[in-house]
């Protein structure tokens, strides 16, 4: 069911171009932002890995259409790019943080004067265009105007719909947003219920804890709103089906697996008892459903993976990013992505390139049979960002190392 909402198994409507990536961010109601490139910056590789190899200038226009706004950043899952309507019901998150008066940085109302009015007058701008981000210290150390900048950004007093070389470009929400997103007022709870639905949708079933991590209602906002003791209101309000996650240790958490008789589908599980959660009925009149899986390498983003116990319950598949780990200490590489095959997470590698050249500094298989579907996923991504070889380097285990290397030659 989660494969299937998250856009890996079966036929859907969307297709390798800017449309396409439109309305896949509006099915997985968020896709998360990071500044780390190695093949591509994670919003493109979540793109990719549903959709083929999109052009990315395409990828880019969808997410950031500079005539015609579809998509906002705000904090979601973590810095997000969002559908253009999910604008209103956010107002509980810049409610919160108005009422709280500060998040990282304390901002000074004098200089948040001065950039609202500089908004006014000159029209959207950067940070830079405003005066520069950097506080001259560490990375974090912003100025004063990019702290302004940010916290309006937190409250809903400018909105960011575009960037341009990677900056934020700012902007008053009365001058990008259709007036029926600008004037809607929804309550918490009106929110909350939207957002679960979301959450639903994108993930075909989920947890208690699944409906609160997707867009981490338990973090950036207000500790009097307790909004995660809302869920499970919200979730009745969304129109959610109520259902019991097996956790038998054989299931692999998957809703009404005795019904369907998934039960058996996988060996590692959803430790534990059973436990009760929701799921999209939409995906539950699909559940017997059939269709081809995606063969793909992953974001170490990527909503299929960004929860990771979700992920070690659902696929038995322990996955981390260890960029900010010190080098010494990581144990499969600066950024790892797993490799999806079968309905399976089957291997990870630690991508780089050298020119012309998608070097796999780090490659490990969960089994031999994991060679084949890796090669394909590497030549794959090799061609859409403009390799022509690959090169393999550290194989574990080692023993793998020969069927990898014939399946390259294959290929």
């Amino acid at each position: 069911m989660t494969l299937r909402a998250q856009g890996f198994l079966g036929a859907t409507p969307w297709r390798a171009t800017r449309l396409g990536v439109t309305a896949m961010l509006r099915r997985l109601g968020a896709v998360q932002l990071d500044t780390i490139s190695v093949l591509a910056r994670s919003h493109e590789l979540v793109a990719y890995a549903r959709l083929g190899p999109v052009p990315r200038k395409q990828i880019e226009q969808a997410y950031w259409n500079p005539t015609r706004p579809a998509a906002f950043e705000y904090w979601a899952h973590a810095a997000c790019v969002l559908p253009l309507e999910q604008w209103p019901y956010f107002a509980f998150r810049r409610r919160a943080f108005r009422a709280r008066g500060v998040r990282w940085h304390q901002s000074h109302q004098e200089t948040c004067e001065k950039v609202l009015a500089r908004l006014r007058a000159e029209g959207p701008l950067t940070a830079t265009q405003l005066g520069g981000a950097k506080g001259g210290g560490p990375w974090w150390d912003w100025s004063d105007v990019k702290i302004a900048a940010e916290w309006l950004l937190d409250v809903g007093d400018v909105v960011c719909v575009r960037r341009t070389g990677w900056r934020r470009v700012y902007d008053l929400p009365e001058r990008v947003l259709p007036s029926e997103l600008l004037d809607a007022d929804p309550s918490d709870a009106e929110c909350l219920a939207y957002l679960a639905g979301v959450a639903a949708r994108s993930l075909g079933v989920v947890s208690h804890a699944d409906l609160v991590d997707y867009y981490k209602l338990n973090v950036l906002t207000s500790e009097r709103a307790q909004h995660t003791r809302l869920v499970a209101d919200a979730a009745q309000a969304a129109g959610l089906v109520p259902v019991t996650i097996a956790g038998d240790g054989t299931a692999n958490g998957r809703a009404g697996a005795a019904a369907s008789g998934w039960a058996k589908a996988a060996a590692s599980g959803w430790a534990g008892a059973a436990a009760s959660g929701w799921a999209d009925p939409a995906a539950l009149a699909q559940v017997a459903e059939r269709g081809r899986h995606r063969v793909t390498l992953l974001s170490p983003f990527d909503s299929l993976v960004w929860d990771r116990k979700r992920t070690l319950r659902m696929f038995g598949f322990a996955h981390s990013l260890e960029a900010y780990v010190p080098k010494h200490k990581r144990v499969h590489g600066y950024f790892t992505m797993p490799l999806l095959a079968g309905g399976r997470l089957v291997g990870r590698v630690d991508p780089a390139r050298e020119g012309k050249t998608l070097v796999a500094r780090k490659l490990s298989l969960e089994r031999a049979a994991a060679a084949e579907p890796m090669v394909q996923a590497l030549r794959e991504a090799a061609s859409w960002v403009g390799c022509d070889d690959i090169r393999l380097e550290q194989i574990e285990p080692a023993e793998h190392a020969p069927r990898l290397a014939a399946a390259l030659a294959r290929a």
